[in-house]
């Protein structure tokens, strides 16, 4: 019998050493919760080998905790043949030779904040995280739609929606560099006579100042439009850009450049007269919407604004400028 009394005790006493266990574990469970796997932006780039040159250009710039927390993003990533080809392109033999400035501002120049899906993307420019040297302004990116997804007139989108916790994720097959205005110029069909304007001349002087980054940028150009170049021409009463005599063609396209100067849409003041590189000024008034009133008492109305490029920014205007030609 008391070997039975002995036994119950024993039972007894083990029940409630495992209840009291239990109740511990649960403690535990409150104060600490499981491990929870995550897969946000930079664990995707992390998690796959492609990448692993845009985990290393992420890692030094400080960018994977920006990329890895909860703020939602939407990176276009370019893989590792992508980045062999921006450093060699770049005169870089590897990664770790490319300036840490520049890195960041590049890799910033592939990210938007929010979540764009690719059937919310449609042709025109959207801002980049990534900014002009020495500045705040955002610079653009241009987003053409005609044939899939293209950045910048460069890099195409080859896998859309890869989406993860804190974004999604296009994969593209170039390195977005920095734009200058003369890669907005190549990459907007808008500008297609604009260009052809620019580059009518063996000598392409013009084109090389407006890729420049040190001075005389920064630039202001008012870029006319196709539209804008058949209206001045059935004006001018000639048939192609090829009748333009090449001393009128040089001023002209002179007379939509500032130099020296990064002048957004907020800068823009009424009556506000600018300086060209022709060496004469335009007027721009605001009371009837921004318009520019050019030598000859001719207006054009400034249709688009802040298309920011990293040498400068360009306002699309919807007349060719002339200058005097006394």
């Amino acid at each position: 019998m008391k070997h039975l009394l002995n036994l119950n005790r024993i039972a007894a006493g083990l029940f409630f050493l495992l209840a009291f266990t239990g109740c511990s574990d649960d403690d535990d469970n409150g104060t600490t919760p499981p491990v929870v796997e995550t897969n946000t932006i930079a664990d995707f780039v992390a998690a796959n080998d492609d990448y692993s040159s845009l985990e290393a250009a992420l890692e030094v710039t400080g960018l994977t905790s920006t990329l890895d927390g909860t703020e939602n993003y939407t990176v276009f990533a370019p893989d590792n043949d992508a980045f062999a080809a921006f450093l060699a392109d770049n005169g870089f033999s590897e990664l770790s030779e490319v300036p840490v400035a520049l890195l960041t501002q590049v890799l910033l120049n592939h990210v938007q904040m929010g979540e764009i899906m690719a059937a919310d993307l449609s042709t025109g420019y959207i801002p980049s995280m990534a900014t002009r040297t020495g500045s705040d302004d955002n610079l653009s990116m241009y987003i053409s739609t005609e044939n899939g997804v293209m950045i910048n007139g460069v890099a195409t989108v080859t896998a859309a929606n890869i989406e993860v916790d804190n974004g999604v994720i296009h994969a593209v097959d170039e390195v977005i560099g920095l734009p200058t205005i003369v890669t907005f110029a190549l990459a907007d069909p808008t500008f297609d006579t604009l260009v052809a304007a620019l580059t009518r001349e063996d000598d392409l002087t013009f084109v090389s100042t407006l890729m420049m980054t040190d001075s005389p940028a920064p630039f202001t150009v008012f870029a006319p439009t196709n539209d804008a170049f058949v209206d001045l021409l059935a004006e001018l009463e000639m048939n192609s850009l090829g009748d333009i005599p090449t001393d009128v063609l040089a001023s002209t396209l002179s007379y939509h450049v500032v130099t020296e100067a990064n002048v957004r849409s907020g800068d823009i003041m009424d009556d506000m007269e600018v300086s060209t590189l022709a060496d004469q000024m335009f007027t721009i008034n605001t009371e009837n919407g921004a318009q520019i009133t050019d030598a000859n008492g001719r207006i054009a109305d400034i249709i688009v604004v802040d298309v920011q490029a990293n040498n400068g920014v360009i306002h699309v205007v919807d007349t060719v400028l002339l200058p005097s030609m006394e």
